[in-house]
């Protein structure tokens, strides 16, 4: 619980209480081959007042390599990237780094690529087409238990 007192208030003209009153962003990492998709989900997010993209990957081992260096609340995922693709990459950010949130993110609207990403450890999967308030409600959802902690 956040206590104000008045020597809180008067140092720094009370705007470190103000920033502990504020309410933490969702950290985003963003992990699409595709320049342009990445492009569109970044601008969709930053659209959030509720989140910031912390990082963009362009395949799936730059994923997991910025994973562990920025430790995101919540990873997009695409399926399909060079290098590494998202369900090995998903695997191995799970292995590592258990509580951050990956959401599998392809255009492929084949259940056994969704069933894939889960049974490596993504919590949701959303197709590409539905790349607007679905992707920000579930990225909401898989995240808000993490924040309020």
């Amino acid at each position: 619980m956040l206590r104000i007192t008045s020597d809180t208030l008067t140092q720094d003209g009370g705007s470190k209480a103000l920033a502990a009153m504020r309410p933490r962003k969702i950290r985003v990492l963003l992990a699409d081959d595709h320049p342009i998709v990445r492009g569109g989900l970044a601008q969709l997010l930053r659209e959030q007042s509720d989140m910031e993209v912390v990082g963009e990957a362009k395949d799936g081992q730059e994923a997991v390599e910025l994973t562990l260096q920025l430790r995101p609340d919540v990873i997009v995922m695409d399926v399909m990237m060079p290098r590494l693709n998202g369900i090995e990459a998903t695997r191995r950010v799970k292995a590592a780094l258990p509580y951050i949130s990956v959401i599998g993110h392809s255009t492929c609207e084949d259940e056994g690529i969704a069933r894939a990403m889960r049974e490596a450890g993504a919590s949701a999967f959303v197709e590409k087409c539905r790349a607007d308030d679905t992707l920000v409600a579930t990225i909401r959802t898989q995240v808000a238990p993490q924040i309020a902690a």
